[in-house]
């Protein structure tokens, strides 16, 4: 199976020239690394560079940062799947921590799942948790994100889905550390055993679990080779095509 990198923009850059120089370095790094997939989910407004640069890489890919939980109708600001898939998206990130900050819940990433699927768009779903307590209250917290947000999906579309584990203590200026391969490795098994209890275990091993959480180059070839991530979901240094060559170089 081939790794899986996602480059989350977040709300960078600034100016659709920026984000075309961006764009290009990640299609230069794409065509020397055809054992690796690459997903470039940008800004909304920067998505239509992917259809200027025609991509034609068949490794590269256009993902989105979120997406609607209704298909259409009186929802001013909303984006709906279907659009994005008229700009040759591929993939969207939903349930991020910094979407759930903002208030959405389990329940809203369920209705976003189910439409995403709906279009034929793959979705990468994030959970993790904000405390990794002594206790192990964090193991029933991953729990039971899983179930309300894969809740009444069907087992033929549980392949068509990544789960992101970003556990969010180790992200962003606030983050207490960084999270260990080994803690990865903790969470990868138990992803794969929840998915296995709702499903069955042929099912849960088709579905590709990444790491994502302050990912950077030194830290990138451990959780691949040592956590046995399938990929990675990379934050502030997938802005920088150098930076994010060598993510890309660690994770081959």
């Amino acid at each position: 199976m081939k790794k899986l990198i996602v480059a989350n923009w977040k709300m960078n850059p600034q100016s659709q020239k920026e984000a075309e120089i961006v764009f290009n370095g990640i299609v230069k790094i794409a065509k020397s690394s055809r054992n690796i997939d690459i997903i470039v989910c940008p800004p909304f407004p920067f998505l239509s560079i992917g259809k200027k640069i025609k991509i034609k890489i068949k490794n590269l890919m256009l993902g989105a940062q979120n997406a609607s939980e209704e298909a259409e109708g009186a929802y001013t600001g909303e984006v709906s799947p279907k659009m994005l898939a008229g700009l040759g998206v591929k993939y969207v990130i939903v349930g991020h921590s910094e979407r759930r900050a903002l208030g959405e819940t389990d329940q809203t990433i369920n209705k976003k799942i189910i439409n995403a699927l709906k279009s034929k768009i793959s979705p990468i779903l994030c959970i993790g948790e904000s405390i990794r307590d002594a206790g192990g209250d964090y193991l029933s917290f991953i729990k039971q994100e899983l179930h309300e947000c894969l809740k009444s999906i069907p087992k033929a579309q549980i392949s068509n889905i990544v789960v992101a584990y970003e556990p969010i203590w180790a992200i962003g200026e606030n983050a207490n550390r960084e999270a260990t391969p080994e803690e990865f490795t903790e969470a990868r098994i138990l992803i794969r055993k929840i998915i296995s209890d709702l499903y069955d275990s042929k099912t849960a091993h088709s579905v590709m679990i990444l790491y994502g959480g302050s990912v950077h180059e030194d830290n990138a070839k451990e959780f691949m080779l040592n956590g046995g991530a399938d990929g990675l979901l990379v934050g502030r240094d997938s802005l920088s095509p150098k930076k994010f060559a060598l993510i890309i170089n660690a994770a081959k």
